[in-house]
């Protein structure tokens, strides 16, 4: 029989919890990760897979290096051996970017937690500044979203912060075509540019201000800025 008492949601969360090693090292460094999924082994290993990116090689060689130091994981394999660029067929969502494979304890892992209470991957997980950004389907109620994420708060030590939620059906027509097409780096800039006025007339914030907020270059803000507007212009025509 169906169940019609629950709706099925989207959830996007913001989350940090304790001894996890993707946090620990976005903290620790300028570059970010990218999860696309892991699998635990029966010895209750989690073998993941993840692509650093960052403004250029160095930030990605350090974070690379925190990751192989860190005494949260056990082993660290780069999958290839070459960086990719923007100027790739596939938008990376960096300047520069690395893929690896890492191996660390599943007691260290929150993943299970939101499994075994019915939340569902809805994407890659993005890490940065020591604190990983989720994309969620449960099949339950609102009250019974927040009832199971307060479980998971005071059960795992977890700070989870709920930004957005819908119905999926709502999630899905909201999604701007055009934004999709820029890198993850490329959207984050143009949001921020766009929320802090920058294409007010009189602009309310300078290349500049904005680019010091994010502790990034003028030169690198203005980079990823133009090209996230090439691209939705050209969509556009």
């Amino acid at each position: 029989m169906t169940d019609t008492t629950n709706e099925m949601l989207r959830l996007s969360i913001e989350l940090w919890h304790p001894e996890c090693w993707t946090i620990r090292v976005t903290e620790r460094t300028n570059a970010r990760l990218r999860g696309h999924g892991a699998h635990t082994t029966a010895e209750g290993v989690v073998n993941g897979r993840f692509t650093v990116y960052g403004d250029d090689a160095d930030a990605v060689n350090a974070l690379i290096a925190e990751t192989r130091e860190s005494r949260l994981t056990q082993s660290v394999q780069e999958i290839q051996h070459t960086f990719r660029s923007q100027s790739d067929s596939i938008t990376p969502p960096g300047n520069v970017t690395q893929e690896i494979f890492v191996e660390y304890d599943a007691a260290n892992s929150i993943d299970e937690a939101f499994i075994s209470r019915g939340f569902i991957y809805d994407g890659p997980t993005n890490i940065r500044d020591g604190s990983e950004e989720w994309s969620l389907v449960a099949h339950h109620d609102r009250e019974t979203v927040q009832d199971l994420l307060d479980e998971i708060r005071r059960d795992y030590d977890a700070e989870i912060e709920v930004t957005r939620i819908t119905p999926t059906s709502r999630a899905h027509a909201e999604d701007a075509p055009l934004m999709r097409q820029l890198s993850e780096r490329q959207r984050e800039i143009f949001e921020f540019a766009r929320k802090n006025d920058y294409y007010q007339w009189p602009r309310e914030a300078t290349a500049r201000e904005l680019a010091a907020e994010l502790d990034i270059s003028k030169t690198t803000f203005l980079e990823h800025l133009r090209k996230a507007e090439a691209k939705i212009l050209n969509d556009i025509e």
